[in-house]
């Protein structure tokens, strides 16, 4: 049994959640089989598992879940004839790379930009050969983090490109996309993906006399060669290195190898160590971009001895006669290594490490149940995590210490974060474990310098376009302010084009760190809504046109901004004449089409107003709008696109339930919004609202039906309940009963209740209860739209084509600027019809296979 409330040593590691399988019976249980698994840029975890069916067939399964639901598990029937052998994600989050042991490599990519949807249309083989290595060619993008430059005013300061080259280009520079592999004979086959969705695949052997390959793994230089190591599984035996370079020629992939120098381990160069170590279990380098140092681990039945080898070349000192006859520019050079060893208990996973690990440990999983983080260099122990029961005192009489029924609980398999702030780890029951990993690691920190530390990872999250959920697990309550105000405060002293970049990026982080407490938790439904206003404003302007083709540089759009902040009249006539309103001339059917987004922003403005005389209740939604000058001139600016447009088709216009017929609600609307506007519409702390238009807001009641808005639905995510540091236990296929998250608990008007009908917040559509079209919900906040547009309008498939791989709550690749992580990247899963859910199997204990007895 796993001892969830058992704290790391020192506070440093700690278990975040457990997530098991469905008790079933015997007959479905599936065999003991190796494990992988791999942690995407998105947070989406991919891991094998194998099943048994009750007539004895064996499925070989890939199970992929988000980090935030682990219990919406999507089983993948993969059609591998051999057990899978490596899982590896792209650096976009959006593809998936899995091998067996039959040489089969399949890709798999999300079908529509779902999540729970994936298909694979392209692979290759080499038939009986089983692969032990598998990697994604470099794509030549490594960012460098500047730690010692955190307080930095710049971006640019803090994480700078370094010139690494691609592994193949294309035809003015581009990457080529593709995956290489090492198969157990020796060979390496790379496979290339064209852009016509051609894929070109050579194979050749690393050298000329070909060995068994037990372990290897793959690492890349700078200058666009790859480096592959190999040992054979013999401690005695070398561990081997080669150079391998990818080229195009006459349309054929073409691949050259090259020996560099091995290295022999140190354990067995030690006459008291010599047998004591037979097999290396693992190899690892510490980083795909770092091929100058790699990791090599030996064990035994009962230990296992690290060695963190660094490899470079280095001259030597030749007699003169030599130097004479050696060419220019070379020098005779040798493998130098600096080596750091340390033995340590019996290891049986070792997680790849990231290119950008903070702080820069390793983890290594052990026979006994325990996770031990040690450092790059030292291989010193920082912290240490027990998944076991807690040990008993050594001076415990044995006799009174209950058996334990078959071999311990251990991690078979295990991954790292990007951010290397989390570790899942499967174990050999099949059970999956999410752990957090403080940042400190070892060193107790000040709440400012910790605060510094997570400010620093969301920025590097904010430029990459990498998902932040894992930084988010060490964000508590009380930091959520801080973190926030000195968020917005970084990104306003940037440049004015990269604010621009970066603005839906930071809105998403800031109402995914305001989930985290319940003193900030109405801000998430304005975050949300600015989100939504932004991206109406920006497709509305985007439907304007220049009358003449050789207008002046502004566009219609820009033109509009201009006149409408310049002109502060309260009345929507008097601004609208000022305006070329044949630039505002659309089709009949465009305008009928945008209705419901149009009656949307007329409902906010009528909300935003009503509810002015409340404004000191921070618990009300809207809030923050009361003072955002640039919100509010948005609004205003659409307010005057409405009426233009409903000069075209009244039937466009936004309907408003007034006590008076002869009442012009729009010309009140926007009397009333332009006066809040003008209050804090310069830069500075905004003034107060006057008496007299606090009064007439409090008429509005009276005059119009306030409308109740739809906001996005609270998350029912884990990361919100996660903040007192207590283990969840969550079982995959079954929806927990969690408390009341911080959002919940505050606003009960922002969570729906089971039977309540759905609402497609994309379209503004009332959906019902049970939506008979199929439709999708995003991962982290659970908007539902269809999935099919019911509209087929040249505008509405514009506006709809901005949501295809984005959520309305901002999480999903929206533009970045140094890595192509964000080009496609999941975020919706597919809803109904609402079928009945079956729980996935229970896997087999992996030490146990069947008929073999416990």
């Amino acid at each position: 049994m796993c001892d969830l409330r058992r704290p790391a040593a020192g506070g440093m590691m700690d278990l975040a959640y457990v997530c098991e399988w469905e008790k079933w019976s015997k007959s479905t249980h599936c065999p003991s089989v190796p494990l992988a698994c791999a942690w995407s840029c998105r947070n989406l975890i991919a891991f094998t598992m194998d099943l048994r069916s009750d007539d004895q067939d064996l499925t070989r399964m890939i199970h992929i879940l988000d980090t935030e639901h682990p219990w919406d598990l999507h089983s993948i029937p993969s059609e591998h004839r051999e057990a899978i052998t490596c899982l590896e994600w792209d650096q976009s989050g959006s593809r998936l790379l899995s091998a067996d042991a039959d040489g089969q490599i399949k890709c798999w990519s999300m079908a529509d930009h779902l999540a729970n949807s994936w298909e694979s249309s392209v692979g290759s083989l080499v038939e009986g050969d089983p692969i032990v290595a598998l990697s994604w060619l470099h794509n030549g993008v490594k960012l460098a983090l500047h730690v010692e430059k955190s307080g930095a005013s710049s971006f640019g300061e803090k994480f700078s490109r370094v010139k690494f080259s691609p592994s193949l280009t294309l035809f003015g520079g581009k990457p080529m996309e593709g995956w290489i592999a090492v198969t157990v004979s020796g060979l390496v086959t790379v496979s290339l993906l064209k852009p016509s969705g051609q894929v070109l695949t050579s194979t050749e052997s690393l050298c000329r006399l070909r060995g068994r390959v037990a372990l290897a793994d793959i690492a890349f230089t700078g200058g666009g060669n790859i480096v592959v190591a190999t040992a054979d599984g013999s401690s005695a035996s070398p561990v081997q290195f080669y150079k391998v370079c990818v080229s195009v020629v006459s349309e054929k992939c073409r691949i050259d190898t090259e020996i560099l120098p091995s290295l022999f381990m140190r354990c067995t160069t030690d006459l008291n160590r010599k047998d004591k170590f037979p097999a290396i279990t693992h190899l690892k380098f510490l980083a795909r971009d770092m091929s100058e140092q790699v990791l090599l681990c030996a064990s035994s039945q009962t230990s296992s001895i690290v060695e963190c080898w660094s490899l470079r070349k280095e001259g030597l000192p030749v007699n003169n006669i030599f130097q004479q006859i050696s060419p220019v520019g070379e020098s005779p050079g040798r493998l130098r290594e600096a080596l750091v060893t340390r033995q340590l208990k019996r290891a049986t996973a070792v997680p790849s490490p990231r290119p950008h690990s903070f702080p820069r440990g390793l983890a290594l999983a052990f026979h006994d149940g325990s996770v031990h983080i040690v450092h790059r260099l030292s291989l010193q122990t920082m912290a240490v995590f027990y998944s076991s029961a807690t040990p008993r005192p050594v001076d415990e009489p044995a006799i009174k210490r209950p058996r334990t029924a078959g071999p311990a609980v251990h991690f078979k398999a295990m991954q790292l974060s990007w951010t290397s702030l989390a570790l899942v780890g499967i174990d050999n029951q099949g059970k999956l474990s999410v752990l957090r990993l403080s940042p400190s690691m070892g060193h107790p920190l000040e709440v400012g310098l910790a605060l510094r530390h997570l400010l620093f990872l969301l920025e590097y999250c904010m430029v990459t376009g990498y998902d932040w959920w894992d930084i988010l697990l060490h964000v508590q309550p009380s930091m959520v302010q801080s973190l926030v105000e000195k968020l917005h405060e970084e990104y306003t002293r940037q440049t004015a084009a990269l604010q621009q970049v970066l603005s839906t990026r930071i809105l998403a982080m800031k109402a995914s760190l305001c989930k985290l407490s319940p003193c900030t938790v109405t801000r998430v439904c304005d975050y949300h809504t600015k989100l939504f206003l932004i991206a109406i404003s920006s497709t509305l302007k985007s439907l304007l046109r220049p009358h003449f083709l050789n207008t002046p540089d502004k566009s219609p759009g820009d033109r509009l901004t201009e006149i409408c902040a310049k002109i502060t009249d309260v009345d929507i006539d008097k601004v609208m004449i000022n305006l070329k309103t044949e630039e505002f001339v659309l089709d009949m059917n465009t305008l009928q089409a945008l209705q419901q987004l149009l009656q949307w922003v007329g409902d906010f403005v009528l909300y935003l107003l009503a509810s002015l005389p409340n404004q000191g209740s921070l618990l009300r939604p809207g809030h923050s709008f009361l003072r955002d000058g640039t919100s509010l001139g948005m609004l205003r600016e659409l307010m005057v696109v409405i009426r233009i447009w409903g000069l075209l088709k009244p039937s466009c216009l936004p309907v408003y339930t007034a006590t008076s017929d002869t009442q012009d609600s729009m010309s009140l609307l926007f009397r009333l919004l332009t006066k809040l506007w003008i209050c804090c519409r310069d830069e500075g702390p905004a003034s107060e609202p006057d008496e007299a238009l606090v009064d007439e807001c409090c008429l509005l009641p009276s005059q119009l039906l306030i409308p109740s808005l739809d906001w996005l639905p609270a998350s029912d995510g884990l990361v919100s309940r996660l903040q007192p540091k207590q283990p969840l236990r969550l079982q995959f296929g079954r929806a927990p009963t969690l408390p009341g998250s911080a959002a919940t608990l505050q606003l009960d008007g922002l969570a729906r209740a089971p039977g309540q009908p759905k609402i497609d917040h994309l379209r503004r559509l009332h959906l019902g209860a049970c939506p008979t079209e199929e439709c999708k919900a995003c991962t982290r906040c659970g908007c539902v739209t269809m999935l099919k547009s019911p509209n087929r309008t040249t505008a509405v498939k514009q506006w709809e084509q901005r949501w295809i791989k984005n959520c309305l709550c901002g999480h999903g690749p929206d533009a970045c600027v140094t890595s192509r992580a964000a080009e496609e990247a999941p975020a919706f899963v597919q809803l109904g019809p609402w079928p009945t859910y079956r729980p996935p199997r229970t896997p087999r204990s992996l030490d146990h296979p069947p008929g073999h007895p416990k």
